[in-house]
């Protein structure tokens, strides 16, 4: 009967606030590739060739592992040059 309480427990710890987020680009129009391969180019600080595999593979992650202020300012990023982007 103690076994109860203590996975009870679990998914209290679990619910609590996220500290690491990551970045994933889920798409963008046909029309701002360009203006979202740039700023994907920024974040990562990846050559051109590299960048450009990531968001033709779109949905990819872009950062893993990073905090919740500078994960929302790449998603702003990314939306303002066009692309759809989530935080997971």
């Amino acid at each position: 009967m103690m076994a109860a309480p203590a996975a009870a427990a679990a998914p209290a710890a679990a619910e609590e606030e996220k500290t690491e987020f990551d970045v994933v680009l889920e798409g963008f129009p046909a029309d701002k590739k360009i203006a979202v391969l740039k700023v994907v180019r920024g974040i990562t600080g990846l050559g051109l060739k590299e960048a450009k595999e990531i968001v033709e593979a779109a949905p990819k992650a872009l950062k893993e592992g990073i905090s919740k202020s500078e994960a929302e300012e790449f998603k702003k990023q990314i939306e303002e040059a066009g692309g759809k982007c989530a935080l997971k």
